[in-house]
């Protein structure tokens, strides 16, 4: 004989899951107990929106399927918003969940919830349980619609009787899972892919747009060799940064409202964008009628119903990215030929770079240039949500995939540490550091429970402008210095911190910052950097892609002889990403 919550855990070990998330409560301490002998090691979070957040963390920095774990009603519920987190970015995670007894369902019973109604619209699937003998196959299928296909959340809910009830044999499972109507397309059309290269062959001005789906098929090697073949520059979306290394001759940084301007305006005057992975969200779009106005589009994308959501494309691609840049890859030559166009972006560059001023003032670009000084690039840099991302997005070198986790889609307030937690737990060698802002940090703080308990050697540098800073900035620029309500008290972090035992620092001069950085890498232990920035500082530049060019840089235009000048002193191909310090 097997109960339900046997079988669920056996079904977990199966699938290859070494740790889970969560927080007990009544209805699920059947599957409690049968991991208290379980190899599945299990971290207690301090809330349950931690438990997905940790989770995500965990999917995003390994490339496997996150699971998180929270009981009936509000336990449920409070995985929410990391459950749609995780849609919204395509992160594979499986969400298990307690539930009042079958009997019970649709009666208002203590501590219910339909959280298989409430997920519907953020999850691939969610499944309510209603027999025991059902548990192992719901496993399996769970688990394979998480990481197939485009990745994303699925949900099980559990009643007590199904993990509670006894069967005496399992049925056994297919070696393949096969559900009608789920047939992800992995091998893109040979027609579609001629009628690419055919594109790319003409083109004298291409710019490959990268997002998370480069990312999430491991196919940055390819996206790479593709944009070195072709001689042509490449700008990533706030989640593809790191599928090409930030130092890369090629690499012209994010795109979009944050991004470089160089970035922005090779977009612009494009005449072909190979759209990888992307969905033309309108963070990097702003007005879609004038997003790449001279540019045919090449959409591969392993989703179809992102392809043409947005913006109308020439030649739709679906399937696996890897498999169809392979394919490209096999097919296409060499060009060099392409060299004044890279001359003309080299331009831009020097014309436009990423600047923050030197003047003395604790300016959070340079600590988090410090930062990326200090690692080389290197470890796991994950960021809350504001500003404190968008200044990590522009300034921290990212070198390689999976070594950058932030909300994108959602822009989840309080995502970060959690996150950091489940990233370590996934890859125990690096060194990860969440970099926080004040307010996003306080949104789950009490993480630091958990940090204490199991001694996890999360670093975290807190932005600290005692604003809830890109609110206040908007409020700056667009509504006359009137800040409503994005003031926040002053807080001593390192005292609370020092209260579950972690160590921890405070940074008011911008002198002090190597010292501190180093202090913090250095202490084996968990560590909060408390670092004083300038009150006012923004994020710049905020250029929408889509807006006219001349509307782009202050207006600026640079004039076509310039560019040509500048190409022909230049005299090669090579550039590297402007960012300086004035």
């Amino acid at each position: 004989m097997k109960t339900g919550a046997k079988i669920l855990v056996e079904g977990l070990q199966r699938e290859g899951v070494d740790i889970i998330f969560g927080y007990p409560g009544g209805v699920i301490l059947p599957v409690y107990d049968e991991l208290y002998d379980s190899p599945i090691r299990h971290i207690l979070v301090r809330h349950e929106q931690a438990a997905a957040h940790a989770a995500d963390g965990y999917a995003r920095a390994s490339g496997r399927v996150g699971v998180c774990l929270a009981t009936s009603g509000p336990g449920a519920c409070n995985l929410v918003t990391g459950i749609a987190n995780a849609y919204m970015d395509s992160v594979p995670m499986v969400a298990l969940t307690g539930q009042v007894p079958t009997s019970l369902l649709g009666n208002d019973a203590f501590q219910e919830a339909d959280i298989t109604g409430i997920t519907l619209p953020v999850t691939k699937h969610s499944y309510l349980v209603k027999r025991t003998v059902d548990v192992d196959r719901v496993v399996q299928e769970a688990f394979y619609i998480a990481r197939t296909g485009r990745p994303g959340p699925v949900l099980i809910d559990l009643p007590k009787d199904v993990t509670a009830g006894q069967i005496d044999e399992v049925p056994p499972l297919p070696e393949k899972v096969h559900l009608r109507g789920y047939q992800p397309t992995l091998k893109g059309h040979t027609r579609q892919i001629d009628k690419a290269i055919e594109l790319i062959e003409k083109a004298e001005r291409p710019v490959i747009y990268a997002g998370g789906g480069i990312i999430t098929s491991e196919a940055s090697g390819e996206m790479v060799q593709l944009a070195e073949r072709l001689l042509c520059p490449v700008t990533t979306t706030l989640m593809g940064l790191g599928s090409i290394p930030c130092d890369h001759p090629l690499n012209l940084g994010m795109l979009g409202m944050h991004g470089t301007a160089y970035a922005n305006y090779a977009v612009t005057e494009s005449d072909l964008l190979i759209a990888l992975g992307v969905r033309f969200d309108d963070r990097v779009t702003g007005k879609l009628s004038t997003f790449a106005p001279h540019a045919q589009i090449i959409h591969v994308d392993i989703d179809p119903a992102e392809i043409g959501k947005n913006k109308k494309v020439d030649v739709p691609i679906v399937g696996d990215l890897r498999s169809v840049l392979q394919t490209m890859l096999h097919r296409m030559k060499k060009r060099d030929d392409r060299k004044h166009w890279l001359a003309k972006v080299r331009a831009w560059m020097r014309k436009h770079p990423l600047s923050y001023k030197s003047d003395g003032c604790l300016r959070p670009q340079y600590v988090i240039q410090e930062l990326s000084n200090l690692l080389k690039g290197e470890g796991i840099i994950v960021s809350e949500v504001g500003q404190n991302q968008m200044w990590t997005a522009q300034w921290y070198c990212f070198r390689n995939p999976r070594s950058w986790l932030s909300s994108g889609g959602l822009g989840t307030m309080g995502y970060g540490f959690p996150a950091a937690i489940g990233a370590h737990f996934a890859r125990p060698d690096e060194t990860v550091v969440d970099i926080a802002g004040d307010g996003s940090f306080q949104m789950n703080i009490q993480e630091l429970g958990t940090v204490a308990a199991n001694n996890i050697p999360v670093k975290v540098v807190i932005l600290n402008n005692m604003f809830l800073g890109m609110v206040r900035q908007w409020q700056e620029l667009f509504y006359d210095h009137r800040y409503s309500y994005t003031e926040l008290p002053p807080v001593d972090f390192v005292g609370i911190a020092k209260a579950y035992g972690i160590d921890g620092l405070r940074v008011e001069q911008s002198e002090e910052v190597p010292s501190a950085l180093r202090t913090m890498i250095e202490t084996e232990g968990p560590f909060i950097l408390d670092v004083r920035i300038e009150r006012e500082e923004n994020v710049f530049p905020m250029v929408p892609a889509g807006a006219a060019i001349n509307e782009m840089i202050g207006g600026h235009v640079v004039p076509e002889r310039e560019l040509e000048l500048a190409a022909a002193e230049e005299g090669d191909a090579t550039f590297r990403p402007g960012r300086k310090a004035v």
